[in-house]
């Protein structure tokens, strides 16, 4: 299926940058020679910012493959079903 653009994707994108830009600021944590126990927390903190960057693209894709597949015609309704068995190997 085609790419579309949800409601979702500025707040996933911002998500991702924040993350991103804490991602950094560990790489530099390990640099400096921080202890792990901080390190450990900090990956932690990513992690779950990642997870829910991808939980809310994910919830979001399935909610409009859903009303698309229950608006369209036979075809459309397989090929957004069989996305949404796709996407859902990621949850």
């Amino acid at each position: 299926m085609a790419h579309i653009s949800h409601a979702s994707h500025p707040e996933v994108i911002k998500r991702l940058k924040r993350a991103e830009g804490h991602l950094r600021s560990v790489v530099q944590m390990m640099e400096d020679g921080r202890a792990c126990l901080d390190l450990a927390q900090q990956l932690q903190a990513i992690e779950k910012a990642v997870a829910a960057a991808k939980r809310t693209l994910i919830h979001d894709h399935v909610d409009h493959c859903l009303a698309q597949a229950a608006a369209g015609a036979p075809e459309q309704s397989r090929a957004a079903l069989a996305e949404f068995r796709d996407i859902t190997k990621y949850l």
